[in-house]
């Protein structure tokens, strides 16, 4: 389980974890629709090295920080 503070409207699509180990994603997407919520999952999926449908979206699905489950 991470806890991730998601910026969308970014330049570029980008995972890091911070010194206090709550990870920052970048996302190009902007926040309608659900757009950036994909754009996450896709993010952490390649990042980790899983498939799509191994992540999801625990709670935060319409904050900026969002726990995220990759299974």
């Amino acid at each position: 389980m991470l806890q991730i503070k998601v910026k969308p409207n970014a330049r570029e699509n980008m995972l890091e974890q911070q010194a206090d180990g709550i990870w920052l994603a970048q996302i190009k997407a902007p926040p309608v629709d659900g757009k950036a919520n994909a754009a996450l999952i896709e993010l952490v999926a390649a990042h980790f090295g899983v498939r799509r449908s191994r992540v999801s979206i625990r709670s935060g699905a319409s904050g900026r920080i969002k726990l995220v489950v990759v299974a």
